[in-house]
């Protein structure tokens, strides 16, 4: 329940009710209730209808009837009249009304016009005036109130033909008009009652475009010609839908050669649009997406809306919309710029372009259906163009009204009782609806004597009679005359052409700035139009491409590097090459050395075309340097990495095969050498020339995020980026990268394996080996590092190009320096260069091969021959050992009789009882010119062999040791 006191005449105070408790009012007698009968308990503690008031009202004393009979009327709403009700008046066949037909009750419980009659017309047809009906449905609220203005125009072209005795004398144009409210549901009824109630219309005349399309589409259902005089749709052009329909308002299409000539003249190319979701405004947008189209203009954005602007006013915001159409009614355009203060979707970057059919101050009138101020309101629509139908003549000239255009503005104005214009709907078509007026009767009035001519009346119409709406057809068809509003003419669609008067909101208020003759493609333009920044803004943000480049200060100091590492590298081949008699040079496999020093060279080159872009060349000789880096430096690095590679995978193969075949380490040919270089050399070309031929490298462009510079500057920068790159181009560097880091990885593998391996054939092995560790660490981390790198030009060029610069410095260090320091320290190239002058003579690289293959096999004899001395050496040192250990174990008694009985002389040993066991050289003996040359450094040994034989020891004893 709810606590609440209810205040009223007709019932008591009531403390406490439930909710949806429910009162209904009761009136006595003669009495009915006007307003809401019952209401209802609401939860917030009011009722329902709480705005309206419920009275009582008497009904008896108002009802009123014709003041002749032969007529009849009908009630609306049905029931008792009461305050509203609405009576209808006609008369039967033979008769004629006098008076209004239609009549209101009011407030006071009485009728705002006199009573009618019917007057009979017996015998008084050639006397009386015969009134024709016009059925108009003006729309005095609603989205476009046009009715405010236009009805009193209308009644006012209506009065000055009434008083014509040159148009129509013989008949009165009377109108019947409704308020539609420019809602085709309520107009629904309104026509209804309009073709089945009397009196017969002649014409229908409906204001708004959605109106008019259901009054024109069920006219010809009736034979009834229509003339609307606010209609804009476009669709209601089309005669095979609309076969009766006049318009004096020209088509909304004639807004969009106007729009379309602004945008050239802006140079403007892209546009936006919003649009309320109605037919008028969307065959409007769908003839100006045709027309722009035509003229190279895109629509970027299309946004459309039923009752709430919101979310399409912040799509045009999101998708950054600058220049802008507005398609809506006057109510909604409230609301949408309302939305558009909230997102700030005005200002110098922006353009409105609305209809020009509003009332002037339209964006000053308080709206409770949106929540911004006028303050608001009026910065949001600064600086905003329409377009609108040049709808007062601009020159001083009297028409068919006999008026001038100012002079009808004064009538107007005088009749609309001091009213302010710009708070007055329609106040800018009125001369379009005084011109319908004018248009209708004049054509009505040609159609008077063709009809004669038939024993046809203009009265004798009837929605069945077609020969006379034919007549009206071909009259209105062929009208051309001067009005108010300008020359009125319609075209083959029944459309009014006229001219576009092209204004702008400056300072609150609208400024003509130029017209549009869209028959003659003339464009009057007065130069006075405002602008909030320095001009017409861009259509959209400008954004300026810039590409981007290598850091110049980078490009130079990496290129003097580069410069220097080639000096070196030409320096250590000719080095190479002048030495290369010299043995120790020799001996490192000098043209392998030589290929090393230009693969080198080539790398280094490579670098120049990886630091050339757009900033030294033109964009079209960009695939020729793209072609220059990689052929440099896919052949830099087979020749320089495949000739170290080879040497260390013939110095493994020769060094670490089974003890059967190292008779095979003697024999190196250098040509087998060569040959390795040369396959890996020639699976690089290929491989290059079929990547080439299949997807040859070009350039593309890669796109950045766009950034807004420093400063309130309506632009963004698009950063750009060239690259060399082709269709696949991943597939072909992972078959390039992985057949190189496949050779990188085997060449690490080798050089580890023959770190402890010795030889002469390639003395510079484990330089090269170093070189691989070098060239393969470098490699293995530059190739995924760039790849990562890409987009950053600066750190890409500075990591891959100091990659290649630090393994070329390397590689030439480790390889020819040593080299240099031993010839240069040791004499080695002076000494053999002497040895060469002093035999005249030198000899080649076979004879010097053989020369120091016998050196090496008499340095290997001589080392055995010792060996061998120094063990018979020992051998005889133990034999003059064991002789000594006998002689003192002999008595003293032998010694004795060796002195008295002297001994026979000595016999000579037998020499082969001397000769030593097999693989001993033979024993020395005195004479020591028998020895060879390499034997004179063992006279010990002989020595040791004289003492024995004078101690006169058994030779017989002497094989027993070899033993």
């Amino acid at each position: 329940s709810t606590i609440t006191t209810i205040k009223s005449p007709y019932i008591r105070n009531v403390q406490i009710l439930p909710v949806d408790y429910e009162i209904e009012y009761i009136c006595r007698g003669n009495r009915v209730i006007v307003g809401p009968k019952v209401r209802k308990c609401l939860p917030n503690g009011t009722w329902t209808d709480i705005t309206l008031h419920s009275r009582c009202r008497k009904y008896s004393v108002l009802y009123l009837q014709p003041t002749r009979l032969n007529g009849r009327v009908a009630l609306k709403p049905p029931g008792p009249p009461v305050e509203g009700t609405v009576l209808h008046y006609s008369c039967h066949a033979g008769f004629m009304l006098e008076g209004r037909n239609i009549t209101h009750c009011t407030k006071l419980g009485k009728w705002d016009s006199p009573k009618p009659v019917c007057l009979c017309k017996c015998g008084m047809e050639s006397q009386s005036i015969h009134k024709l009906y016009i059925g108009a449905l003006f729309p005095m609220s609603g989205g476009w109130p046009g009715g405010q203005a236009c009805l009193p125009s209308a009644q006012m072209a209506l009065d000055l033909v009434n008083n014509r005795t040159d148009i129509l004398p013989d008949y009165e144009l009377e109108l019947i008009y409704y308020d539609s409210m420019c809602d085709p549901g309520e107009s629904t009824k309104l026509l209804y009652d309009l073709l089945y109630t009397e009196p017969i219309k002649t014409v229908l005349m409906p204001g708004c475009s959605s109106v008019s399309t259901l009054v024109a589409e069920a006219a010809r259902m009736w034979n009834l010609i229509v003339l609307s005089y606010g209609s804009s749709s476009p669709a209601l052009s089309n005669r095979n839908r609309f076969p009766t329909f006049f318009r004096t308002h020209p088509s909304a299409t004639l807004h969009n050669p106007t729009r379309v000539r602004l945008f050239q003249k802006w140079k403007w190319t892209k546009i936006a649009t919003i649009q309320q979701t109605t037919e008028v405004f969307t065959s409007t947008l769908d003839d100006l997406e045709q027309r722009v189209k035509e003229a190279g203009i895109e629509i970027s954005v299309r946004q459309s809306f039923l009752t709430d602007p919101a979310v399409a006013v912040k799509n045009l915001k999101r998708q950054d919309a600058r220049i802008i159409v507005g398609l809506f009614y006057e109510t909604e355009a409230r609301k949408v710029f309302c939305e558009v203060f909230k997102e700030k979707l005005y200002g110098k970057k922006y353009v409105w372009f609305l209809i020009g059919w509003y009332a002037d101050n339209w964006f000053k009138i308080k709206d409770p259906s949106i929540n911004c101020t006028i303050e608001n309101m009026t910065e949001a629509v600064e600086g905003h163009v329409t377009t609108e139908i040049v709808m007062l003549n601009p020159e001083t000239v009297r028409g068919a009204s006999n008026l001038t255009s100012q002079e009808f503005l004064g009538a107007l104005m005088n009749r609309l009782g001091g009213k302010n214009p710009e708070e007055t709907g329609g106040f800018q078509e009125a001369p379009l609806a005084y011109d319908a007026v004018w248009a209708l009767a004049l054509a009505l009035n040609k159609t008077v004597a063709p009809l004669k001519a038939k024993g046809r009346r203009l009265e004798d119409f009837n929605y069945n009679n077609h020969d006379i709406t034919a007549e009206i057809y071909r009259a209105l068809n062929t009208s051309s005359f001067e009005g108010v509003s300008g020359h009125v003419v319609f075209d083959a669609q029944g459309s009014r052409m006229a001219m576009t008067l092209i204004e702008q909101l400056q300072g609150g208020s609208y400024k003509k700035i130029g017209y549009y003759d869209s028959s003659q493609k003339n464009l009057s333009w007065f130069g006075n139009d405002v602008w909030i920044g320095a001009g017409p803004p861009a259509d959209s943000t400008i954004v300026i491409e810039e590409f981007r480049y290598l850091s110049q200060k980078l490009f130079a100091a990496v290129s003097v590097f580069a410069g220097l590492g080639i000096l070196l590298g030409i320096v250590c081949l000719t080095f190479n090459i002048y030495n290369s008699n010299v043995r120790y040079i020799q001996n490192s496999q000098p043209y392998l050395n030589n290929m090393t020093a230009v693969g080198c060279m080539m790398a280094l080159a490579a670098v120049f075309p990886l630091g050339i872009d757009g900033h030294h060349i033109h964009r079209s000789q960009f695939p020729v340097v793209c072609q220059f880096r990689l052929w440099l430096l896919g052949l830099g690095f087979s020749l320089a990495y495949g000739s170290m590679f080879t040497k260390i995978w013939w110095v493994h193969n020769l060094f670490t095969k089974k003890e059967e075949k190292k008779e095979k380490r003697k024999h190196l040919e250098p040509w087998k050498l060569y040959a390795t270089v040369g396959v890996l050399l020639a699976i690089d070309v290929l491989s290059l020339m079929i990547w080439q031929i299949v997807d040859p490298l070009h350039i593309t462009v890669e796109k950045f995020t766009r950034e807004a510079p420093k400063g309130d500057l309506d632009v963004l920068i698009q950063p750009l980026l060239e690259h060399c790159t082709s269709e696949k181009m991943n597939t072909w560097l992972g078959v390039v990268y992985g057949y190189k880091g496949l050779l990188l990885l085997l060449g690490i593998f080798l050089a580890y394996e023959t770190k402890s391996v010795s030889t002469e054939k390639i003395n510079d092995h484990r330089a090269v080996g170093m070189a691989i560790y070098n060239v393969a660490v470098l490699c293995m981390i530059t190739a995924p590092v760039t790849m990562i790198l890409t987009s950053q030009q600066d750190a890409s060029f500075a990591f891959a190009a100091l990659a290649i610069v630090f393994s070329v410095y390397i590689t030439l260090v480790v390889l020819f320096v040593p080299k240099m320091r031993r010839l240069i320290t040791r004499g080695e190239w002076q000494s053999e260069q002497q040895d060469t002058l002093k035999t005249g003579s030198s000899t080649n690289n076979n004879d010097e091969e053989k020369s120091r293959q016998l050196e090496r096999e008499n340095r290997e004899l001589q080392k055995i021959i010792q060996e061998k001395e120094q063990r018979v050496s020992e051998l005889r040192n133990q034999l003059v050992e064991r002789q000594a250990l006998r002689n003192r174990r002999r008595p003293s008694s032998g010694t004795n009789q060796n002195h008295s009985n002297p001994s026979p002389p000595s016999s000579q040993p037998d020499p082969k009882s001397l000769l030593p066991p097999p693989g001993y050289p033979n024993p020395a003996s005195d004479n020591h010119s028998s020895l060879p040359p390499s034997f004179s450094n063992t006279s010990n040994l002989y020595q040791a062999d004289s003492k024995i034989s004078r101690n006169h020891c058994h030779n017989s004893q002497i094989p027993l040791l070899y033993k």
